[in-house]
């Protein structure tokens, strides 16, 4: 079957939660509106997660995995991603079994008319902290970036993959795929989507990671929103 939609999944110390989300994608797969595979990027795990992997690998000839030498972060988990994805769309969640994969259904609905889908966790299952600390962190980006977005940081997202390519990643800036898309011109959509709480593992942002790191980040954000280089090619021969 011809495959669509890639979906990346970075993954850090997931060991728990691999099978799981396994079994979850391969359903999603099976009813899928698009011919779907999946690619792991183990981001440096410390845990068992990349001998889970390769044996998930091994037995659904649609999964596949890069495994970076340490740990390098969210950012560049999503651009090795980007950089490996042969579809037309690329897809991204996070491997903490805290959004569902058949919701991917729900944005794939828009992936024609958007070159971003987002999900929106309407229903939060994160502890307080977690809660306002992502509240006023989206805030702060609102404010220098405009993208209408109300929760940025959601891990289910759809991306036209020729536009995935052409961000310029750096570090932090997974937080700003929306805002990167409106500089290239791009069509944004957020829909609602189920959360739940996490059962295995540990999230490795908090308040101190949130707030200061999103902050300085923003600066960046304009400083590339002002040198951002835009061209359409008239003809050529």
């Amino acid at each position: 079957m011809y495959k669509q939609l890639t979906i990346i999944v970075p993954v850090y110390n997931e060991e728990g939660n691999l099978e799981q989300l396994s079994s979850s994608l391969e359903q999603f797969m099976e009813n899928s509106n698009a011919g779907t595979k999946v690619l792991f990027v183990n981001d440096g795990s410390e845990d068992n997660s990349q001998v889970i992997i390769e044996k998930i690998c091994e037995r659904n000839k649609d999964f596949s995995f890069i495994e970076f030498e340490g740990n390098t972060g969210l950012s560049a988990a999503l651009k090795a991603g980007f950089d490996h994805v042969d579809t037309p769309l690329t897809g991204y969640i996070d491997a903490d079994l805290q959004t569902n994969p058949q919701d991917f259904n729900l944005l794939l609905e828009f992936a024609d008319e958007y070159d971003l889908v987002t999900g929106v966790r309407s229903t939060r299952k994160d502890n307080f902290l977690k809660r306002i600390s992502s509240i006023i962190a989206n805030k702060i980006r609102n404010i220098f970036t405009h993208d209408g977005m109300d929760d940025t940081g959601c891990p289910l997202k759809i991306i036209k993959t020729e536009l995935a390519k052409k961000i310029p990643m750096f570090k932090g800036l997974h937080r700003f795929l929306p805002a990167m898309i409106l500089l290239q011109n791009g069509k944004i959509k957020q829909v609602p989507v189920r959360h739940y709480k996490r059962v295995s593992g540990k999230s490795s942002f908090g308040l101190i990671s949130r707030i200061p790191g999103p902050l300085s980040d923003c600066f960046a954000y304009l400083w590339m929103k002002k040198k951002y280089i835009r061209y359409k090619v008239k003809s050529s021969r």
